[in-house]
């Protein structure tokens, strides 16, 4: 475990599940071992799952996860985790957590799916950018309208991971783009390899939306670099016509945000998430760590 996580085990869940819901007791409760930090996971049953915050700064995620999914799940191509019931802190667990459907298939990198993948992510994307979201507030995290908040903290980041000049030109770009002068749409702002679910190399399920919220369409176009290749990516982009350079600009600097962040912070910790923030820096800017 890392500093600051709360222990979980199958022990807890169990006895969370016969107090708090105990029309689901002595279902089969398997601990899943994921590349994600911020909740522990748990199978129960064939059909379910548990969902567990294991740091303070998730520790809202069930309660917005109960709101955001529903109104977006009837929209979406793509299955999604369905929420089934919110359970309350008890036993010395001290945040809520949830109860969720199980959303089957399993992560692949994009060297192993359809060719079809850019355009079903362009699908997936629009679909969710559709959703009215008329008096919603925007998102505080990815997809903001402005990152200058965070100007210290990448340029930090890049200098921590060698310092290329190319990442810095990036993160001018982005910051130095028209803003998004639109309404907000629905993003799920945390499309990479980890959250994208397929069944036989066809995308069929899309999970964590703790990072969802309504904000700038950039913070779900900077999938093109977080999981799509170059073939993939231009052809995302086609599919994608809609937006204009600017909000290129703008999704390339939510990718290199999230990857220059993630990479020192998760380097010796925890190899899915670093690899994942690797993998985007070799997109945005081949030979940055030469």
């Amino acid at each position: 475990m890392l500093d600051g996580e709360t222990a979980t085990d199958v022990s807890l869940v169990d006895e969370l599940i016969r107090t708090q819901f105990p029309r689901w007791h002595g279902l089969p409760i398997t601990e899943l071992v994921h590349g994600g930090t911020s909740h522990a996971l748990y199978r129960l049953g064939s059909d379910l799952a548990v969902r567990l915050p294991r740091r303070e700064w998730a520790r809202d995620d069930p309660a917005k996860e109960a709101v955001v999914v529903p109104l977006v799940a009837p929209c979406l191509p793509v299955a999604v985790p369905e929420p089934l019931a919110l359970g309350e802190p008890a036993l010395g667990y001290p945040y809520r957590w949830s109860v969720v459907r199980w959303v089957a298939g399993e992560m692949a990198p994009v060297e192993e799916v359809g060719a079809d993948t850019p355009l079903r992510l362009a699908s997936l994307i629009r679909a969710l950018h559709e959703i009215d979201a008329t008096d919603r507030p925007w998102t505080t995290y990815r997809g903001r309208l402005d990152a200058r908040d965070n100007d210290d903290a990448v340029r930090s980041c890049i200098a921590q991971v060698g310092g290329d000049p190319r990442l810095v030109a990036i993160w001018d770009d982005a910051l130095n783009a028209p803003r998004w002068d639109q309404p907000g749409r629905w993003l799920h702002a945390d499309l990479h390899v980890g959250n994208l679910i397929f069944t036989g190399g066809e995308l069929t399920g899309v999970i964590d939306w703790s990072s969802a919220g309504v904000g700038d369409p950039a913070g779900d176009l900077m999938t093109a670099w977080l999981y799509l290749d170059e073939r993939g990516r231009k052809v995302f982009q086609r599919e994608m016509g809609e937006y204009d350079d600017a909000a290129w600009a703008r999704a390339k600097g939510w990718a290199l945000h999230l990857a220059v962040l993630a990479l020192p912070y998760y380097r010796e910790t925890n190899l899915f998430l670093a690899g994942i923030a690797s993998r985007t820096l070799d997109q945005l800017c081949p030979g940055w760590d030469d």
